[in-house]
């Protein structure tokens, strides 16, 4: 009995052994302090997709249509929808995000400015993205599954023509 009791507390003892590890190393873990409210001087970065930009003038030549950041975090350029009506005609340009400067309308609304005039715009290099979301990738893939698709049934339609003819060939013509 002796033996038995030795042998179950030596199994209890080298079975706390990893629960006893497993905590030191959970507390182990670096606090990480959560942010409960949005800072003052702080802006989200989906409050600017969409923002009107406007020129020195005060006359709107584009919108903004993505942020790029570093691997850092930080935001190092932004890209620009100008030309085109309601997104269709329009180009991505890509300004450094220290070109723009931002102040306050008479309402208080954020007003985002860039120098540049639209034509300055107009004539800028188009930006091009590497990188894909999600959603970009996935309609990519249906547009090519859907090429295939009709590829495969212009095909399989020239197949049945081909047979039809095939097999009326022999057939005499009506007068």
């Amino acid at each position: 009995m002796t033996k038995y009791m030795m042998m179950l507390a030596g199994a209890l003892v080298a079975g706390a052994v990893p629960f006893a590890s497993m905590a030191s190393a959970q507390t182990a873990k670096p606090a990480i302090a959560f942010v409960t409210e949005q800072p003052p001087a702080e802006w989200l970065a989906h409050v600017f997709f969409g923002a009107k930009v406007q020129n020195a003038t005060g006359e709107v030549i584009g919108d903004i249509n993505d942020l790029v950041f570093t691997r850092s975090g930080q935001i190092n350029t932004v890209v620009l929808g100008v030309g085109g009506l309601l997104g269709v005609g329009e180009k991505d340009v890509a300004v450094p995000y220290s070109a723009l400067s931002f102040k306050a309308g008479p309402d208080g609304a954020r007003i985002i400015v860039v120098a540049l005039s639209k034509e300055e715009l107009k004539l800028a290099p188009s930006f091009k993205a590497t990188e894909k979301t999600s959603y970009e990738a996935m309609r990519d893939k249906a547009v090519q599954m859907g090429k295939q698709a009709s590829q495969k049934a212009m095909e399989l339609k020239d197949q049945a023509v081909k047979k039809v003819e095939g097999m009326t060939a022999d057939v005499p013509k009506k007068p």
